[in-house]
């Protein structure tokens, strides 16, 4: 029996190591990368990362068009990929006709990035849409926020805003009533990431983006710094939420989002999770491969 047991763990680790393949370095490293562009880089503020990147059907449409928001990921750090990194995905949403705003923003390690910046940064991204929803023809009421990994945390957070507690810094009017937030191995709860997923983005990077230490007064609640920030701290939030994780996902395990799901249904909510096979942390946003493929099927679904 013991013998059998190891041989299961040997071949489920093979599995894992097979199913998990694909990097972001060949994500960014495809020849096809090159000319996969936006249409438009559009400024929502001053800083030279407060910008997005809109990404328009090929075919004009006559009626107004359905618009993702879609958040890029990368452990809210400054040095590792911005919105190339979801480029293909966004390519293959506006071929589907759906106009994508995909926005980056200043993280920890950018001056101003962190808290405030990072929360504010992406807040006032969304709200640009409103600035662009004319120009463009863009059809607000059809809407749907997005993103992977991180940015998976920043579009549960933007769906979240309305639950933000009065007088914190990132208090705002919620600028876009979302249809539904789709999270593509997204991270929920920022407290237990900063415990389970600190080998995959750094002991300390969830401290500096919720500025907890600065945050934490002596001898108060230890989630001081997590309620304007996580959406766990912020259920129910009132919108349909799709989770969806790669069972073989070793930065942010599936385990994060059941544990969410659990939460929100004891407080009344349902989360929809998806678990997909054969899939790790990137293929997700790799529209050529079948987990990729599923996950483009199910935003344009939540479009309608």
């Amino acid at each position: 029996m013991r013998n059998f047991i190891l041989t299961l763990l040997l071949a489920m680790t093979s599995a894992s190591a097979a199913s998990q393949s694909l990097t972001f370095s060949q994500i960014l490293t495809r020849p096809e990368l090159k000319t996969t562009l936006p249409d438009h880089k559009i400024a929502y503020g001053k800083d030279a990362l407060q910008y997005g990147e809109l990404w328009l059907p090929p075919t004009p449409s006559k009626t107004a068009l359905p618009v993702v928001v879609l958040i890029h990921g990368g452990c809210w750090l400054a040095d590792l990929p911005g919105p190339e990194l979801v480029a293909f995905l966004s390519d293959d949403l506006r071929k589907n006709g759906v106009a994508v705003w995909s926005l980056t923003y200043r993280r920890v390690g950018h001056s101003g990035g962190g808290y405030p910046g990072t929360f504010n940064d992406v807040a006032d991204g969304v709200a640009h849409l409103r600035t662009l929803a004319g120009k463009y023809n863009l059809d607000l009421s059809r809407a749907v926020v997005t993103g992977h990994s991180a940015g998976g945390h920043l579009a549960l957070w933007v769906a979240a805003q309305s639950r933000i507690p009065a007088g914190s810094m990132l208090k705002s009017d919620q600028a876009v009533n979302f249809k539904a937030v789709v999270g593509i191995a997204a991270i929920p709860d920022l407290a237990h990431f900063a415990r389970a997923g600190a080998h995959a983005c750094g002991d300390k990077t969830v401290d500096q983006l919720t500025d907890a230490v600065a945050r934490t007064p002596a001898g108060g609640a230890k989630n001081a710094p997590f309620l304007d920030t996580s959406p766990s701290e912020m259920l129910p939030l009132g919108v349909k939420q799709i989770l969806m994780y790669g069972v073989f996902d070793g930065i942010v395990p599936p385990a994060i989002g059941l544990r969410y799901q659990t939460r929100a249904k004891e407080l009344g909510e349902s989360v929809e999770l998806i678990t997909l096979e054969n899939a790790g942390h990137f293929e997700l946003i790799a529209p050529w491969t079948p987990p990729g493929k599923l996950v483009l099927a199910k935003i344009l679904a939540a479009l309608k």
